[in-house]
Parts: C-alpha cells; sequence; structure tokens
C-alpha cells in the first residue's frame, strides 16, 4: 500500500451522529431510546437490544418495509432522563444506567439494555446521563 503523494479529500460525517435503517411497521419516536433487533434494524428499544443512541427526530415506517426509512441517531452524548432507582447518594458513584423499553431507565441491570453512566443528578430521579452506544457494545462484547 502507497502513501499519498496528494491531498484526497474525504468524505467526513460527523462523529456522534448516525443513521440505522427502520424494522417494518413501527414508529421510533423522538428523543426514544434506539436498540436494534438482532436482524440488523432499528426500533423503539426493548429490553435486551444492543443501544444504539437517542432518536434525533421522528421516523415514521408505520406503512413501510424493513429498511425503508432510517432513523437519525445521537450515539454519544449527555441526555437528561427519569433514572429509576437515582438518588443523590448513588449518582456521586456514576453508576450504570440501564433502558427497559424506549422511554424507561434505571439503575436495575437485570434484562435490561446497558445505555450509560449517571454524569450528574439534578433532583428525585432526573438525572443528566453519559452515553455512548460503541463504547457500550465495546464493554457488552469485553
Amino acid at each position: 500500500m502507497a502513501t499519498l503523494t496528494q491531498d484526497t479529500p474525504r468524505d467526513m460525517q460527523l462523529g456522534d451522529l448516525e443513521d440505522y435503517p427502520v424494522i417494518a411497521n413501527d414508529i421510533i419516536y423522538e428523543g426514544a431510546a434506539v436498540g436494534e433487533n438482532g436482524s440488523g434494524y432499528s426500533r423503539p428499544l426493548v429490553a435486551a437490544d444492543p443501544f444504539q443512541g437517542f432518536a434525533e427526530r421522528q421516523a415514521d415506517n408505520s406503512a413501510g418495509a424493513a429498511g425503508d426509512i432510517n432513523v437519525h441517531t445521537r450515539t454519544r452524548g449527555r441526555i437528561v432522563v427519569d433514572v429509576v432507582g437515582a438518588s443523590a447518594v448513588t449518582a456521586n458513584d456514576r453508576p450504570a444506567v440501564y433502558a427497559s423499553d424506549d422511554a424507561t431507565f434505571t439503575l436495575t441491570s437485570t434484562s435490561n439494555s446497558l445505555i450509560g453512566y449517571v454524569s450528574r443528578w439534578i433532583s428525585g430521579t432526573k438525572c443528566v446521563v453519559e452515553f455512548d452506544a460503541l463504547a457500550v457494545k465495546a464493554a457488552l462484547q469485553a
């Protein structure tokens, strides 16, 4: 393989965004946690799905075949969500956060999908959660 001998413009993409094909006959709503269904298609996250990120906008494939549309997903960042079981004390430990569906977040790992870690406790169960779908996938494969 030879090294470059001239400028070579490349097609660059933002590192924290990705588009994934959506399963048939479903809608992924803006703000939903997105999971992969085991066949390569995205859906509103179901417990134990590999986490892909959060939907940036609605992806309505309710009348389409699998892959007819894509969901625009933020794969890394911080998000404010309610986390069942969170408190000021536990947040200081940066506990792992799991999702049991596309809108339910918890500190309980059993049968749920790892999505990230509490970055900061706000009040009650409201927390800032730091998420990184690629890092989560790597951690689960280690």
